[in-house]
């Protein structure tokens, strides 16, 4: 709870890892999904590559539906697809 209430606070790395974490431990976490899907989808332009790749596996390791989240993924990750390596691309 307390890492939820200062998401305003964590920059696109503490988001990304922090999914990464949450997805990679199994928790069940979705109202914490859903409140990092709420903080990083209007600040995804400022996620690299590794970042988006990473947070769009940690929700789908999740399993968590987060529609809007994917579509502004998607729209910040197509004009950098050069930039992604192939570990990006595979996440």
């Amino acid at each position: 709870r307390t890492a939820q209430s200062r998401l305003s606070d964590f920059n696109a790395q503490d988001l990304a890892n922090t999914l990464w974490a949450f997805a990679t431990t199994g928790a069940d976490a979705p109202e914490f999904f859903s409140a990092i899907a709420a903080a990083a989808q209007p600040r995804v332009g400022d996620f690299n590559p590794q970042q988006l790749a990473n947070t769009a596996w940690a929700f789908a390791t999740a399993r968590i539906d987060a529609p809007g989240l994917f579509s502004a993924i998607a729209t910040a990750a197509v004009p950098r697809l050069a930039d992604f390596n192939p570990q990006n691309i595979a996440n």
